[in-house]
């Protein structure tokens, strides 16, 4: 699914169907959940209901329901550049190259 295509209030509602299945999947009323994450039940009925909550009330309402894993797609890898790997590589093989060239001059000691 392209989720660019998507207009915001569709954004909203698939997170409400989100939350709405894994609430009923876990058992959960709203007055429980809405307990358990710290909000009102009309708070988390309008979350359901893909209408416009802060930020901090979907994390609680994630966190209660176990599904903060979903933030692992916001995670920042660090990334290099092929340039800079090529660069990386060639300072390696001249430390190698070095390293062995001092271990012929200078022979280890023997007891």
């Amino acid at each position: 699914m392209d989720y660019n295509q998507l207009s915001d209030a569709a954004i909203l509602n698939k997170l409400g169907r989100f939350v709405k299945h894994h609430r009923m999947d876990q058992n959960k009323s709203q007055e429980q959940l809405s307990v358990a994450a710290g909000i009102s039940r009309s708070t988390l009925s309008l979350l359901e209901r893909g209408e416009k909550v802060n930020l901090i009330t979907l994390i609680q309402v994630l966190r209660v329901l176990d599904k903060l894993q979903w933030l692992e797609s916001f995670e920042v890898k660090r990334t290099i550049s092929p340039m800079d790997y090529v660069k990386l590589q060639k300072k390696h093989e001249k430390q190698r190259i070095r390293n062995s060239d001092m271990a012929a001059e200078n022979p280890p000691l023997e007891w």
